[in-house]
């Protein structure tokens, strides 16, 4: 068990480590390219590993990850054995689409919770390109895509997600046809934009994007900037601290990954911006958060996308804000490492705060009263951290059941963490 007590003031400067979204990409896009890359500031966790395994598996040319690594790109090959994603949804719908483009057979499987996710949402898209793809009868893993000629697809998603995207914009790319898919919210954009600095002409409206025929991806050197996902637990850290500042610089300010430091600014947090420039095709800055007396919120099913990872920290985070704060439209958290919303709802009553769990998110009455108890995480990495920083922002006790799920994004959380208390 790891034991959180709360501290009263956190200073420091805290560099996160990369972007896990952009580390992924990096690595299919530099191992499907033709010609060298240099990835520099990947993150070396369990799901990236999961990634660079996998396309290992596949033929790829991947060294082990470090601060900076060469990829040289060949061509992928059908695999020996099946491609273990453990617990990286990422790994298993992103490379999906990779094994259908280039024309190959792969069988994907992964973790218990993994093999619970739903696998039919990109099983579908890449069926109307002409793939072979067969799910287990409860829509997750095993799922085995095989060869087969694909075609160019014009799809409507029912729901906005970029893995989806991405693996319908990979097997395009790879196999030489056109896609154009329709999200009814934008979701994260990171595919396109390093498509496109790779030399893939991306056409974009509104919320819906589409890739030309016929494209070759090139090779690209590639600096990883630090994850929002990450840096959003020490901003809100410094947040509910007391005469508290943290900076966290080079975080990746991409607009489709900023909803939550748009959603502290409205319920009160002071939160600054410094040093902005682009990078790589993406804005980057520090963050500089500061203590700031807090307020509830609503958040609407339109912000949901830029802020899909975060809404366990901003729970924990309207725990400590003055009146009410609601969340809907995010049944999607039903589907992730676990059913965030029931665990959500469950820990912060374990531990005395008051929440109610609707069909499609939740309702958190905050108060300034003593939280304590036990949090049961089901490893879940988001879980841990989000309750790390409730404990340790609140003179608290809390118990989190497995610190090391962290390492599936974060492995240095609880050092960090620490770190900035003293």
């Amino acid at each position: 068990m790891a034991e959180v007590s709360g501290g009263l003031r956190v200073h420091g400067t805290v560099r996160v480590p990369g972007d896990k979204s952009i580390s992924h990409r990096a690595l299919i896009l530099s191992a499907v390219a033709r010609g060298s890359s240099k990835i520099e500031g990947i993150l070396d966790s369990a799901d990236v590993n999961c990634t660079a395994e996998a396309l290992r598996a596949l033929g790829a040319s991947i060294p082990p990850l470090s601060p900076k690594i060469y990829v040289e790109g060949r061509q992928l090959h059908t695999p020996r054995a099946p491609l273990d994603c453990g617990n990286s949804g990422t790994s298993a719908r992103l490379l999906a689409g990779v094994v259908a483009g280039a024309g190959l057979t792969a069988t994907f499987v992964g973790d218990e919770s993994l093999s619970r996710r739903p696998m039919r949402r990109v099983a579908e898209p890449l069926r109307a390109m002409g793939a072979r793809v067969e799910v287990a009868p409860h829509g997750g893993l095993p799922m085995t895509v095989e060869a087969g000629r694909l075609s160019g697809v014009d799809y409507e998603s029912s729901t906005a997600s970029a893995q989806v995207k991405s693996a319908i914009l990979l097997a395009a790319v790879l196999a030489g046809v056109r896609a154009t898919v329709h999200e009814p919210h934008l979701s994260r954009d990171h595919t396109e934009r390093m498509l496109a600095a790779r030399g893939v002409t991306v056409e974009r409206t509104g919320t819906s994007v589409s890739v030309p025929p016929a494209q070759t991806i090139k090779p690209a050197n590639a600096r990883v900037p630090a994850d929002p996902s990450s840096a959003a637990f020490f901003v809100a850290l410094a947040v509910l601290g007391q005469s508290s500042e943290l900076l966290l610089p080079d975080v990746c300010l991409n607009p489709t990954r900023t909803g939550f430091l748009s959603v502290l600014r409205r319920m009160g947090a002071a939160i600054e911006i410094r040093d902005e420039r682009e990078e790589g095709g993406d804005s980057i800055g520090t963050v500089v958060a500061r203590s700031s007396s807090l307020h509830g919120v609503e958040i609407a099913p339109e912000d949901i996308p830029s802020l899909i990872d975060e809404l366990p920290l901003f729970a924990c985070v309207a725990a400590r804000a003055s009146g009410e704060s609601v969340v809907t439209g995010a049944a999607e958290l039903r589907v992730k490492e676990s059913d965030r919303i029931a665990t959500i709802v469950a820990n912060l009553a374990a531990v005395g705060a008051t929440a109610e769990e609707l069909s499609d998110g939740f309702r958190v009455t905050g108060s300034d009263g003593p939280l304590q108890g036990q949090v049961r995480t089901d490893g879940d990495h988001r879980i841990a951290m989000a309750f790390g920083v409730l404990g340790a922002a609140s003179r608290d006790q809390i118990s989190v059941d497995d610190p090391d799920c962290v390492g599936v994004s974060f492995p240095g959380f609880w050092k960090e963490l620490s770190r900035v208390r003293q």
